[in-house]
C-alpha cells in the first residue's frame, strides 16, 4: 500500500511538472514570432536591387506585393497577391505601435485606394524604414521621413502578433 502511494504521488508529481502554463507557451509564441519577423526581414531585403516588374514575384523582378506575398510564403504564410487584399488582412495598428515585421500600406500617385505596400524593417521615434519593391528603383529600403510616403501613408497591419 505504501509503495502505490508512493508511485501514485512521484506520477502526480511528473504530472503536474508539464509545462501547460500560459505564460510559457506565450514566452515561447513570441520567440518564435519574432523568429519569423526576422527571417521575413531578411528574406525580403536579401533581394534588395532586383529590378521592379509588374506581377513580379521572382528575382526576376517583383512588383510590391509580390515582393510581401514571396516574402511570408517563404514563411508559410498564406496572403493575398495584391497590395489592396492584403490591406484587409491582420490588425490594423497604429502608427506609433508599429513593429518590425508589420506591413505599412499606402495610397499612391493620388489613388483612391490602397496600391503600395511594404514591410517594416525598423522603427524608431520619428521615422519607419520598411523594404518594398518601387516602379523606379526595384527593390529598396525607404523611410516614412521621406515626403511621397508621409503624404501617400494609409494604414500598418500587424500580420503576426
Amino acid at each position: 500500500m505504501k509503495k502505490i502511494l508512493v508511485l501514485s504521488l512521484l506520477s502526480l508529481m511528473f504530472i503536474s511538472c508539464k509545462s501547460t502554463s500560459p505564460t510559457v507557451n506565450k514566452t515561447e509564441s513570441k520567440r518564435e514570432n519574432k523568429y519569423i519577423v526576422n527571417n521575413l526581414i531578411e528574406t525580403a531585403t536579401d533581394n534588395i536591387g532586383v529590378r521592379y516588374k509588374a506581377g513580379g514575384t521572382t528575382k526576376n523582378g517583383f512588383d510590391c506585393s509580390g515582393l510581401v506575398f514571396t516574402t511570408f510564403d517563404s514563411q508559410n504564410i498564406k496572403l493575398p497577391r495584391s497590395s489592396y487584399e492584403q490591406s484587409k488582412i491582420g490588425k490594423i495598428i497604429r502608427l506609433d505601435d508599429a513593429k518590425k515585421g508589420d506591413l505599412i500600406f499606402f495610397k499612391t500617385n493620388k489613388s483612391n485606394q490602397i496600391n503600395h505596400v511594404g514591410l517594416i524593417t525598423e522603427v524608431h521615434s520619428d521615422e519607419i524604414k520598411f523594404v518594398h519593391s518601387s516602379t523606379s528603383k526595384g527593390v529598396i529600403i525607404s523611410s516614412t521621413k521621406e515626403a511621397y510616403y508621409q503624404k501617400s501613408f494609409t494604414q500598418i497591419n500587424r500580420i503576426i502578433d
